[in-house]
């Protein structure tokens, strides 16, 4: 418990934008690590969840079993990797705003896959530009205005 109330402590000493981007990060991993269900999920409820948001039957193909469970393993892992650059967000500064340029470069990508293998506009319209709108929020966030002068680590793209 103390080590615990000295993570959530360690937050007072913080600007109000570091805090928001510890938040931010520990949400989104936390969100991202649910895609772990996903590895152990039966095919039967994937194929159920595939046919309630009007994709049709789920095909039963080894590539499709290993492509949904590989990709969820991925999101699980960036999740876990969030989480842990939310411990010390001024240490690992430069990893945080690599993988905002990273998130806003994917989702453009999510977005155009999504138009060309014409994916639902509810999930074209979310998918993507939440990416977008996400890693520029982490840009942002992780700038150099809104950290101690003392972090003198060049960043890539300041």
């Amino acid at each position: 418990m103390r080590k615990i109330r000295s993570k959530f402590a360690s937050l007072n000493g913080m600007k109000a934008p570091e805090r928001i981007l510890v938040w931010l990060l520990r949400l989104v991993g936390a969100v991202m690590l649910t895609a772990l269900g996903a590895v152990f999920m039966p095919s039967q409820w994937m194929n159920a969840i595939h046919q309630q948001i009007g994709l049709g039957d789920l095909p039963d193909k080894p590539i499709v079993g290993y492509l949904t469970r590989s990709v969820s393993v991925l999101y699980a892992l960036h999740g876990a990797l969030l989480l842990f650059l939310a411990g010390d967000v001024r240490r690992y500064r430069p990893v945080v705003r690599f993988l905002a340029l990273a998130g806003l470069v994917f989702g453009v990508l999510l977005l155009g896959i999504d138009c060309a293998v014409k994916m639902p506009l509810s999930w074209t319209a979310g998918e993507g530009p939440f990416v977008i709108v996400l890693g520029a929020a982490i840009l942002w966030l992780s700038g150099r205005r809104h950290f101690p002068s003392t972090a003198a680590v060049p960043v890539m793209g300041d």
